[in-house]
């Protein structure tokens, strides 16, 4: 392990781990709110709405992400939209990220007691009403979980990007790799760099995970 060619490449790394760690945000984020979006359509099957969700769902995770930024990046400029390979990419991480996120709201919103939603309606709630103050409040909380394990899947899977060219993590390293053919050193800033963001945020999940849970029965 030559440490002066990692030294030598740290700038690279760095900022390909702001791009990475950026990228992620912005997807994770939209994924979490198609995936809430898209979840209680299906929870209160509303009309022709919940089979273009259900649709949605069974596209986007039967097929992979690679496919899928091929499809946007490449393909959609033959239909006359053109994205940034940047704008693909945080397109691609949320329409795959979006179905995944809406069936973890989904076993959350299922783990509500039907009554509960009964006497909603009973007292005059509207749809949007029990939304907000029976489903999500409860759902969010039995959701956390499979949130989590979804959060680490997204970001880990930042690293098709290279695909599309971001010079994100993986591609970075990639690039030095063709360039200096020193793998061992760049694959080990590789995992480093990756360890860096999975292992604090793994530890932080499952902190938050067991707060929740303990919440859950009074505690």
């Amino acid at each position: 392990m030559n440490w002066d060619i990692i030294s030598q490449s740290l700038p690279q790394f760095v900022a390909g781990f702001g791009i990475t760690l950026k990228l992620s945000v912005i997807g994770i984020f939209g994924a979490l709110i198609v995936g809430a979006i898209v979840s209680l359509v299906q929870y209160f099957r509303i009309p022709v709405l919940r089979h273009i969700a259900t649709v949605y769902i069974e596209i986007s995770r039967n097929t992979p992400l690679l496919v899928q930024l091929f499809f946007i990046f490449y393909g959609l400029p033959g239909l006359g939209v053109k994205l940034s390979a940047t704008v693909s990419g945080v397109f691609g991480l949320i329409f795959l990220g979006g179905s995944y996120m809406a069936e973890a709201f989904t076993s959350g919103y299922n783990a509500i007691s039907k009554s509960q939603i009964e006497a909603g309606r009973a007292i005059g709630l509207t749809n949007l009403q029990l939304a907000r103050y029976v489903v999500l409040p409860q759902g969010l909380t039995a959701s956390v979980p499979a949130l989590a394990a979804n959060v680490i899947f997204l970001i880990k899977e930042t690293s098709i990007f290279t695909v599309i060219a971001i010079p994100e993590l993986t591609n970075t390293a990639l690039d030095l790799i063709g360039l200096y053919y020193n793998s061992n050193e760049y694959l080990f800033m590789l995992v480093v760099a990756y360890a860096i963001i999975l292992i604090p945020l793994s530890i932080l999940l499952t902190w938050l995970e067991r707060k929740v849970r303990y919440a859950s029965f009074g505690n």
